[in-house]
């Protein structure tokens, strides 16, 4: 798949190629490929090393929000970054104002079975994955990765209980890694 993105990426980069020169010895800048990704370099290499990289993630505008900036009221875009996607102002650098793309952490309100002192919170991994760990980390490290419900365990009496998506339907399991039994989703009954 890398390849099929390589060729993609010199693909788009093909026409601004054609007739960029070598700054240091004049020379036609040729696509090449390493271990980092695509870059330009000298096609008189090795005699001439310059090289420049192709900024693919540099910031660049993806989608424009149509949104004022709360900072200096020009547009709000969808930029491409290092580190992923974020939106920031259309005026840069005049104007440095940025926001997240993730919502703020959202709270249970289940408190932490480890600890007792803290709540279990939802939280993302670096590769996108969602889990539930205490907001009291680093001191707790008790994380989660189903839902946690509140209630015991028919088995052991552990304090939480998380939600699983089985073939057989929703059931609860424990949230205690010595135990995990499985227990059946009971239903509250409205008031009437």
């Amino acid at each position: 798949m890398s390849g099929k993105i390589d060729q993609e990426l010199f693909a788009t980069h093909e026409h601004a190629l054609e007739h960029q020169a070598c700054p240091e010895c004049g020379s036609e800048l040729t696509m090449r490929f390493g271990k980092r990704g695509p870059f330009l370099g000298c096609s008189q290499y090795p005699s001439c090393e310059f090289i420049q990289p192709l900024h693919q993630n540099d910031g660049h505008v993806v989608k424009h929000l149509g949104k004022p900036c709360p900072e200096c009221s020009d547009e709000l875009v969808l930029r491409q970054g290092r580190y992923g996607m974020f939106i920031g102002c259309l005026n840069y650098p005049t104007c440095h104002h940025i926001e997240p793309l993730e919502k703020k952490a959202e709270d249970t309100h289940i408190a932490c079975p480890s600890c007792d002192k803290g709540h279990l919170i939802e939280r993302k991994s670096r590769y996108g994955k969602m889990f539930f760990a205490c907001d009291q980390y680093p001191t707790c490290r008790f994380a989660v990765n189903h839902k946690p419900v509140s209630g015991c365990c028919q088995s052991c009496g552990y304090g939480l209980l998380i939600e699983k998506k089985l073939v057989s339907g929703m059931k609860l399991q424990c949230a205690d890694r010595k135990c995990h039994a499985y227990q059946d989703v009971v239903e509250s009954e409205p008031n009437e």
